[in-house]
Order: structure tokens, then sequence, then C-alpha cells
């Protein structure tokens, strides 16, 4: 790996003592460079390394084990769709937050069916960007409405198939994260604990056979579970 592919940065400890740690990859240094100043301010975070393209990011995340990376899509080499799914499909952990320059882009839709967590534009506020990094620590998928449903829509392909059988419960769950609800509002809607939807989301997760709940949506879309604009329906 080149040097200039890792780079080890000032560790920002929390003051409960958990450090979030970050990787970057972008093949524009100077987009790395406004990232990393974003990025490094938030207290408890710790940029760990960058990288300029998808070979170097796969090398980066098995050395430097980050918990989040941010993958830009269109670079030389190695793209950051195909770095995705290498680093997704090793199972170290990391998620993954696509990084794009276009609000509906079908790469970032493949992205997100290889295990990519969300995405967020580059051009975002940075309390935008810290938010979108701090979900998906926490280990959310980035489904806000406005943006990842619209890819999740456009790009959809219906390829056939029945979602294995759900329980009643599971599938209004199951629609309510299709409308980018988190655990705690899908738990308002349903009056039940953010426990219970806990519970609820791991079942679906296992029965078919996805990641996390973005491929989750994903996956109810593609099977006509959910139809494009009836995710805004309310649940019964």
């Amino acid at each position: 790996m080149p040097a200039h592919a890792l780079v080890r940065l000032r560790r920002v400890r929390s003051h409960e003592g958990r450090v979030v740690k970050i990787a970057i990859v972008d093949d524009d240094p100077l987009v790395r460079m406004g990232l990393r100043a974003i990025l490094a301010s938030v207290d408890g975070w710790e940029i760990v390394a960058e990288a300029g393209d998808g070979g170097e990011a796969v090398a980066m995340v098995a050395d430097a084990s980050p918990d989040v990376v941010l993958m830009d899509i269109r670079m030389p080499e190695m793209d950051g769709l195909e770095a995705t799914r290498r680093i997704v499909g090793a199972d170290r952990g990391a998620k993954v937050l696509v990084l794009t320059t276009f609000e509906v882009d079908e790469y970032v839709f493949e992205a997100m069916r290889a295990g990519a967590a969300g995405f967020v534009l580059k051009r975002v506020p940075p309390k935008e960007l810290i938010d979108a990094v701090r979900i998906v620590a926490s280990g959310e998928s980035l489904l806000f409405p406005a943006s990842t449903r619209a890819v999740i829509e456009r790009f959809s392909e219906r390829r056939g198939g029945d979602l294995p059988e759900l329980t009643e419960r599971e599938r209004d769950v199951l629609r309510l994260l299709a409308r980018g609800l988190s655990n705690q509002e899908i738990g308002a809607e349903l009056y039940v604990s953010v426990e219970t939807v806990k519970s609820h989301v791991a079942s679906l997760l296992m029965k078919l056979g996805v990641r996390d709940r973005t491929q989750a949506v994903i996956a109810a879309y593609e099977s006509g579970f959910v139809e494009p604009g009836a995710a805004d329906v309310p649940v019964n």
C-alpha cells in the first residue's frame, strides 16, 4: 500500500471513554481534508485512516478496523461499489456510508444492495454529515425518506419472488422501516417498547436473510411488498 494511503491521525476521546473510529475514502485530497476537519472536531471520534481508491480502502479496513467508512463511489482503479462489496463481504463490522455528488444515483443503490448502510451528499452542511455518521455508528441505517427511499424506489426493479412468512406485526414493522422510521418512532407508532421493536427487526433480518435495515427495505420493494409511494400510507 502506498505510504499516503494510510494516515494515522490524532485520537479524540469522548468523555465516556468510547471512541468511534472513522475512515475516509475519496480520490480527491481536498475532499478528504474537508471531511477530516469536520469529523475530527467531534468529541469521541477518531479518524483512523484515509484512502484514495477502493483497493486501498479494502486493505485499510483490514488494518485499521474502523467502525464507519465514508466511501466515495467514483474512483480510479477500484470504485467504491466494489470496495463496499468486499468490505461488507469480509464481515469485519465496518459500516459503509456512501459519499455521492448525485442524489439519485444507480451506483449508490447498488452499493446499498451490497450492504452500505446509506448515503450522504457531499454538499450537505456539516451538521447533517455528523448526524449521518452518528446514526450509522449507532447501528441504525440511514433511511431518510427524502433521499434514501427515493433511490430505492427508482432503482428497485421487481425481481419477483415472495417474502418469507412474516407475522402481522413484523409486516407492520417492515412497512414502517420502508417509511424511514427509527426504532423509537416505530415504537411510538405501534405503541410498543423500543426493545420490542429491536426484537421484531432482528427477526425480520434473520427471516429475510439480510444484514441490515436498508437491505430489508430493498427486499420489501423488490418483492412488491411495498410499492413506490405506498410507504407513505400509515399503518393501521
